[in-house]
């Protein structure tokens, strides 16, 4: 059985980080972002002149957890650790993100409150694209905002989907879980 750790890792793993590559420019870093990666050269070009950079420092906080969704971040250099808020106030890690992850693209397509903090854990250089600066572009390129509107939704559906499958998974794993006669539970049904 794995560890509850494991899980929640695995749940916000970027299953689409590729191999970085030498170019370490902002349009090459956007370019490895899926929801960026039908771009052309051009189009990244473009893109990178609208994204915003900001550096965090270690323990600095990104965003908190029921704050608007402005946007989402793109990693370019650090660690940041995704937090949620528990009863009593402190926070447990669901995951530790690095160079070249990215994080909170949900708020692209809506403002609903962040579900969980992210707080640089070391020194970070982020990559911020924001929701008005998508919409600006759907107006003014409609070609590349629909590119990347398509994205966006496979990277969401992909998520949704393997969330689907981890929740099955766990479900499946409590239902072998019965009371008997004592009150007592029980694995896998027997007395």
């Amino acid at each position: 059985m794995e560890d509850e750790s494991t899980t929640q890792n695995a749940l916000w793993y970027n299953f689409f980080r590729r191999k970085k590559e030498d170019d370490n420019s902002v349009e090459s870093l956007l370019g490895r972002i899926p929801i960026f990666s039908q771009l052309t050269d051009r189009e990244l070009g473009k893109l990178a002149g609208i994204v915003h950079r900001r550096e965090y420092s270690a323990d600095e906080l990104i965003f908190s957890q029921s704050d608007p969704g402005l946007g989402m971040y793109v990693i370019e250099e650090g660690t940041v650790r995704i937090l949620i808020a528990e009863d009593g106030g402190a926070g447990r890690e669901l995951t530790v993100l690095h160079g070249g992850d990215f994080f909170g693209e949900l708020s692209l397509l809506d403002e609903s409150p962040r579900s969980a903090s992210a707080l640089a854990a070391s020194n970070c250089r982020i990559i911020g694209f924001f929701r008005p600066d998508l919409i600006d572009l759907l107006n003014r390129s409609p070609k590349m905002g629909t590119k990347i509107l398509f994205r966006l939704g496979e990277v969401i559906g992909t998520r949704l989907r393997i969330t689907n499958e981890r929740l099955a998974n766990v479900s499946a794993g409590s239902e072998g879980v019965t009371s008997s006669k004592g009150g007592a539970k029980n694995v896998g049904g027997k007395s």
